[in-house]
This record gives C-alpha cells, structure tokens and sequence, in this order.
C-alpha cells in the first residue's frame, strides 16, 4: 500500500474490514408471495426500451421473462428504440464475441438462451435505423419487425390476456 497520511489511516480504522466474513447472510430469505406458475394458454409479454449496458433495465426485464417462460408462461420480449441494440449480435471488442469487460456478453447469451428455449424476441427495424443497425447483425433467432408492429404486438398480447411488462429507460 502506498504511504497515507495520518488522516487517511485514521479514517481507514474507523469502520473494521471486513466488517461481516464473506458468506454472512446480508438479509432474510423468506418469500412473500407464492411461487405462481403459468395456467393453461397463459403469456407474458415485455416491452424493452433500454439501452443496453447502460443500465440493468435490459437485462432484468430478459431475465424476467426467461423466469416467467421457465414458469410455462408463453414468453415473448419485444425490443424497440435503443432498446434494439440488445439484439446485436456483434457485440464485443477488439472483435466480435470478444468481451472487453466481464458480462459484456450478458445479454446476448441470456437472449441466445431465451430463444433455445423457446421465447420470442422480437426488434423494431426502426430501433436498428435509428442507431445505424443492420438487420444481418441479429442475434439468430431475433425476429426484425416492422415500427407499426410495437402497438399491434401489445394490442395482440392484450388479446391474450398476457402479464406485461414494460420497461422504460430514457
């Protein structure tokens, strides 16, 4: 360490690290409310307009509906605004599928996940316009739908009676 001043050690001593020993319970574990599973027919739908990276927004909502999916709830999660650059498959740095930092590829593998079990994912090609996108560059799987279709999607999942979940992050 390097030398600290008589203050910066002081102020160093004043709170004991760590002050818990790593495996110490922080909080409770008690579940509130039941552990709900999908009835017959049932949906959730989630509408994401995050930015990928810039905040857990994104990759909560995939999480979400990947949860709701493995409850048997017909899941589908549709990318619109700067939300279409979690679709990205080139993702990484220096190249492709490289990643710059730990959990850059987050949310491609939670979405590749998603799609291999069964979710649909959907992205506004008006989303990929807006950011300069091409529509090659996908995650395989994504469906590339037209601007129109982000208020008919919603409209459709009403129909269904589906949960949904709309984030937001501007």
């Amino acid at each position: 360490m390097t030398d600290l001043t008589e203050l910066e050690q002081q102020s160093l001593a004043e709170i004991p690290h760590p002050s818990l020993p790593e495996g110490s319970n922080l909080y409770g574990g008690t579940k509130v409310f039941p552990d709900y599973q999908a009835e017959e027919g049932q949906a959730y739908f989630t509408l994401v307009h995050g930015i990928a990276h810039e905040s857990s927004v994104s990759f909560v909502a995939i999480l979400q509906a990947t949860r709701a999916q493995r409850k048997g709830f017909e899941s589908a999660i549709y990318f619109y605004g700067p939300g279409a650059m979690n679709c990205m498959a080139t993702r990484g740095f220096p190249t492709t599928g490289n990643s710059a930092f730990p959990g850059e590829h987050n949310i491609n593998d939670s979405l590749k996940t998603f799609i291999k079990e069964g979710g649909k994912v959907y992205c506004c090609r008006f989303g990929l316009s807006l950011h300069g996108l091409r529509e090659e560059d996908l995650i395989e799987g994504v469906i590339p739908t037209h601007p129109l279709d982000v208020q008919d999607a919603l409209i459709h999942y009403a129909h269904k009676g589906a949960i949904i979940n709309s984030t937001y992050m501007w």
